[in-house]
C-alpha cells in the first residue's frame, strides 16, 4: 500500500549523481547520531553513483588535506550505526577562520573534484559553510592566479553546493524540532534522575542537577517535564524577583506532603532577570542556608554526549542523512546553502542562514532582557515544553484553584505501554488545576463495571513520570458487555466526562460507548482518547505513547545481537518483535539497528523474495562485513513463521553462514519510558484534558451535562507536524479492523530508505521529500496546536 498522496510518484533514478563527488565532515561539538548521519550520506551517495569522500577531523583536515580526505565504500561505514560521537573525529579549528585556511581546503576539494559538501555540526560550523560557499569562486579565481590549478578547473568546479545537518545535543538551532542527540543526551540525562531517585528516596534529599545547555534550556526544561521536578531554571525565562522566597516556600510545602526527594535541575547557562548567573552551587547553598535540607549538587557534564544514540536519533540522522544527498543532488548554482532538519515527523528543507540568523536572534532577544520573545523564537515544540511545566509542577492553593462541580474519570486500557502513568499525572494535575474532581478507575472497562473507582488527589501522582507499564492497572476488555454496569457507576459517581488512554481496544471501546448513547444517557458526556499502545497501530495518530519505548528495547537487543554475530563470523539473527499486525516495530527497528531485512504484513512477500533476500546475506558474508540480521513482525504472515523462516535460511545458507533466532517478546512493553514517550505522554494529555474542560463548558445546560454529537467522542493524534482531535465516528473508514491497523500509514514512505541502506536496489518516492520552505515565525496564537 502506496502513502495516501494524491501526487504521482517522482523516483530519483533521474537524479542519478553519476560522477558527482560528495565529502563528508563533522564538526564542533560531537553529538550521538552523528554516525548514523554519515552512514546514511555514505551509502545513499554510492546508491545514487555519487563518489563519496570522508573529510577527517571536520574543518581541520579540510584544510590539511593528504590523507585526512579519502574516498570510501559500503563498507567504510559498517558497524558505525550504533556507535556514539562521530568515528571520522571532529575538531575546531583556528586556521578555517581565516582566508588563507579556507583557500588551502578549497585547493585539497578541487584536487578531488569535490564541489558538493554534506556538513553535520552546529550553527557555528553551518555558519563556516556557508561563507565558504560564498567565498568559492573567489578562491577558485586566486588559485588559478597563483598557477595552482588551470582554468578548465575554474570552469569545471565553479560551484560548490552545501547541506547541513545539525548535530548538537541542546537542541540550540532554530528551524528544526530535534537537532541529532538531543534526544540521546536526553536518555543519558533521565537514566541518571532516574538513578538518583532511587538513591535519594533512602533518604529525604535535595538533588541539584546540572545539565548542559550554555546559551538553550532545551535539555533542562525537558528533563525536568520529564522527571517532574520541583524547580527548573533555564537562560530563556529567569525567574522573578524574588525566586529565592518562592522556591524555598515550595520546597518546603513538598516536604511537608511527606515528599521525599526534592530535584532541581539547572541549565548551566541559567540566568536570573538582571542576567546574572545562576550557578548550581547557588542554588545548593540557598537551599541548606535556608531550610537546612541535606542537599547534593551532581553536575553531568560529558556524560550527557556520551553512549550509544538513542532509536529515534538514529532513525532521524539516517533520514536526514538521505535528505541530504537528494538536496545535494537537487541543488543548482541558484538555491542558497540549506539545512536539513525535522518538523513533527516531516523531513524539511530550510535556508541555512535563515535559521542561522533566527538563532542569533534567540540570542540577541536574551541579551537585551526580551525573554518573553526569547522563548517564542525558540518556536512551538520549546513554549509548549515550558507552558506544560509551568501547568503541571505547581499546585496553587485550594482557595485559588476554580470549582466547576464537574467529576472526570480516567482509565487504561489495552495492553500496558510505557508513558501511560505520565499521561494520567498530567490528566490529573490539568485536571484539578481547571477546577475539576479527578476520578481513577482501576482495571479498564472491566474495574469500572465492578465500581474500582476513587477520587485521585494532585499528590497521589507524584513520582509517576519515570514508572513503567500501568500503576492504574489496565485490561483489554471492551465495555460492551458490561454497558449497564458501567452506565450504573456513571451514574453513582456522577462521572461527567472520560479519558481513556490505551491501545485499540480504547478505540474500540470509544466506539461501543458512543454507540450506546441511545440507550444511557449516562454516555452522553465528553469522551477523549489518547493512543497508548507499543505497537503504534491507533488510526488517526502517527505515533502512540509507548512505541518510542519499545522501540529502544528493539534496538539495545539488536545491537547486543550484532556484537555476538561480530563475534562469531557468519551468523544470521532472525528476530522477531511485536506489535499484532502492524508493522512499525519491525520496519523502524530494522532501520535503527541497520538490519538486512524486516518482514512486515502491510507488505506482502513471497517465496522468491526470501530467497533473494537468503541470496543477498549469501553475498554479505564474502565482504567483510560477516553478520546479518533480519527482523520479522509477529503477524507478517501466517504461513512463513519465525521457525519457518528460521529453518529456511539455515537450509539455504548451509557451509555459507549458520542461523539463530531471538522473539523479543514482552520484554518490549515493559521498563522506564524514555524521554520521548514521558514528555510525549504528558503533553498530549494536558492538552486532551483542556479539550475535555472546554466541552464541559459548551454541553452544559440546565444543570446537567449532555453531549450527543460525534464531535464530543474524540481521538487526539499526533498528525504530521500537529496535534489534531478527530471524532472516532470520522476514523472508522480510516480502520481496517480485521487487522486492527490504519489503512495508510505514514512511516510505510521509510521502508525504501532501510532497502537502500542494506544495499538492496529499491525505488525511493521523492516527491514527499523536502521543497525548500522558509523558516515559520509562528503567532502566539498558533502555539496551541504545538509540535512535540
Amino acid at each position: 500500500p502506496h502513502s495516501g498522496m494524491d501526487h504521482q510518484p517522482k523516483f530519483f533514478e533521474n537524479l542519478s549523481g553519476t560522477g558527482k563527488a560528495i565529502g563528508v565532515l563533522t564538526s564542533g561539538g560531537d553529538a550521538q547520531g552523528m554516525n548514523a548521519a554519515v552512514r546514511a550520506v555514505v551509502r545513499m551517495g554510492i546508491y545514487v553513483k555519487a563518489k563519496v569522500y570522508f573529510v577527517y577531523e571536520g574543518y581541520q583536515g579540510m584544510v590539511d588535506g593528504g590523507d585526512n580526505i579519502v574516498e570510501v565504500s559500503w563498507e567504510s561505514v559498517s558497524s558505525i550505526l550504533q556507535v556514539g560521537g562521530t568515528v571520522i573525529g571532529s575538531a575546531r579549528c583556528k586556521s578555517f577562520r581565516t582566508r588563507e585556511g579556507r583557500l588551502q581546503a578549497a585547493y585539497n576539494l578541487v584536487q578531488r573534484g569535490i564541489t558538493n559538501l554534506c556538513v553535520i555540526g552546529g550553527d557555528g560550523s553551518l555558519t563556516g559553510a556557508n561563507l565558504f560557499r560564498e567565498e568559492w569562486s573567489g578562491l577558485l579565481e586566486e588559485l588559478a592566479q597563483k598557477g595552482k590549478i588551470d582554468e578548465d578547473a575554474v570552469k569545471k568546479y565553479a560551484y560548490l553546493n552545501i547541506v547541513g545537518m545539525v548535530g548538537s545535543i541542546d537542541n540550540d538551532f532554530c528551524g528544526t524540532d530535534m537537532t541529532i542527540g538531543t534526544d540521546s543526551a536526553l536518555h543519558r540525562i533521565i537514566e541518571v534522575v532516574d538513578a538518583i531517585m532511587t538513591t535519594a528516596q533512602s533518604h529525604q534529599r535535595t538533588f541539584v542537577l546540572e545539565v548542559m545547555g550554555r546559551h538553550c534550556g532545551y535539555l533542562a526544561l525537558v528533563s525536568a517535564l520529564a522527571c517532574g521536578a520541583d524547580w527548573v531554571f533555564i537562560p530563556e525565562y529567569p525567574p522573578e524577583e524574588g525566586w529565592e522566597d518562592s522556591m524555598c516556600v515550595k520546597l518546603s510545602e513538598n516536604r511537608a506532603r511527606k515528599k521525599r526527594l526534592n530535584i532541581i535541575i539547572v541549565a548551566e547557562g541559567a540566568i536570573d532577570c538582571h542576567n546574572k548567573p545562576i550557578t548550581s552551587e547557588k542554588v545548593k547553598d540557598l537551599v541548606v542556608q535556608r531550610l537546612g535540607f541535606d542537599t547534593r549538587v551532581t553536575i553531568l557534564g560529558h556524560v550527557q554526549r556520551g553512549g550509544t544514540p538513542s532509536a529515534f536519533d538514529r532513525i532521524l540522522a539516517s533520514r536526514m542523512g538521505v535528505e541530504a544527498v537528494l538536496a545535494l543532488l537537487e541543488a543548482t548554482p541558484a538555491t542558497p546553502a540549506c539545512v536539513v532538519s525535522l518538523s513533527g515527523n516531516q523531513a524539511v528543507r530550510l535556508p541555512l542562514m535563515e535559521c542561522v540568523q533566527m538563532t542569533q536572534e534567540v540570542q540577541k532577544a536574551m541579551d537585551e532582557g526580551r525573554f518573553v520573545e526569547a522563548v517564542r523564537l525558540r518556536g512551538r515544540s520549546f513554549e509548549n515544553n515550558l507552558n506544560t511545566y509551568k501547568l503541571l509542577s505547581h499546585k496553587k492553593p485550594d482557595a485559588e484553584l476554580p470549582k466547576t462541580n464537574f467529576n472526570v474519570a480516567v482509565l487504561n486500557v489495552g495492553a500496558p505501554a510505557a508513558g501511560m502513568n505520565a499521561a494520567v499525572r498530567a490528566a490529573v494535575r490539568v485536571g484539578i488545576t481547571e477546577g475539576h474532581k479527578m476520578f481513577a478507575v482501576i482495571d479498564g472497562f472491566e474495574g469500572f463495571a465492578r465500581g474500582k473507582i476513587k477520587e485521585i488527589s494532585w499528590g497521589y501522582v507524584g513520582g509517576w513520570t519515570g514508572q513503567g507499564g500501568s500503576i492504574l492497572g489496565t485490561k483489554r476488555t471492551l465495555p460492551a458487555k458490561y454497558l449497564e454496569k458501567i452506565a450504573d457507576q456513571m451514574r453513582t459517581n456522577n462521572i461527567n466526562a472520560l479519558m481513556v488512554i490505551g491501545g485499540f481496544e480504547a478505540y474500540l471501546g470509544l466506539l461501543e460507548l458512543s454507540a450506546a448513547r441511545e440507550k444511557y444517557d449516562e454516555f452522553c458526556v465528553p469522551m477523549v482518547m489518547v493512543p497508548a499502545t507499543v505497537s503504534n497501530n491507533v488510526p488517526g495518530s502517527d505515533f502512540s505513547i509507548g512505541a518510542d519505548t519499545a522501540l529502544n528495547t528493539i534496538t539495545d537487543t539488536c545491537d547486543r545481537i550484532k556484537q555476538s554475530a561480530s563475534g562469531t563470523k557468519r551468523r544470521v539473527f532472525i528476530i522477531e518483535t511485536m506489535g499484532g499486525y502492524c508493522g512499525y516495530l519491525a520496519n523502524m527497528g530494522a532501520l535503527a539497528a541497520g538490519a538486512d531485512a524486516a518482514y512486515i504484513f502491510e507488505e506482502q512477500f513471497d517465496i522468491r523474495e526470501l530467497q533473494a533476500n537468503v541470496e543477498h546475506l549469501t553475498e554479505k558474508m564474502k565482504t567483510s562485513i560477516q553478520r546479518g540480521l533480519v527482523l520479522r513482525n509477529e503477524n507478517c504472515n501466517e504461513n512463513y513463521t519465525t521457525d519457518f523462516i528460521y529453518q529456511l535460511y539455515s537450509e539455504e545458507g548451509k557451509g555459507v553462514f549458520d542461523c539463530r533466532k531471538n522473539v523479543l517478546g514482552h520484554m518490549q512493553q515493559g521498563g522506564a519510558p524514555s524521554p520521548f514517550d514521558r514528555n510525549f505522554g504528558t503533553k498530549i494529555s494536558a492538552k486532551a484534558m483542556q479539550w475535555i474542560s472546554k466541552k464541559l463548558k459548551e454541553t452544559y445546560r440546565k444543570g446537567k451535562v449532555f453531549a450527543n454529537t460525534d464531535d464530543s467522542v474524540c481521538l487526539l493524534g499526533m498528525r504530521r507536524r500537529n496535534l489534531v482531535f478527530q471524532p472516532v465516528a470520522e476514523l472508522k473508514n480510516e480502520t481496517d479492523f480485521v487487522h486492527r491497523i490504519p489503512k495508510e500509514q505514514w512511516w510505510l514512505k521509510l521502508r525504501p530508505l532501510m532497502k537502500i541502506l542494506a544495499k538492496y536496489k529499491t525505488s525511493y518516492d521523492v516527491s514527499d521529500s523536502g521543497q525548500l520552505e522558509h523558516v515559520a515565525m509562528h503567532s502566539p496564537k498558533e502555539a496551541e496546536t504545538g509540535a512535540i
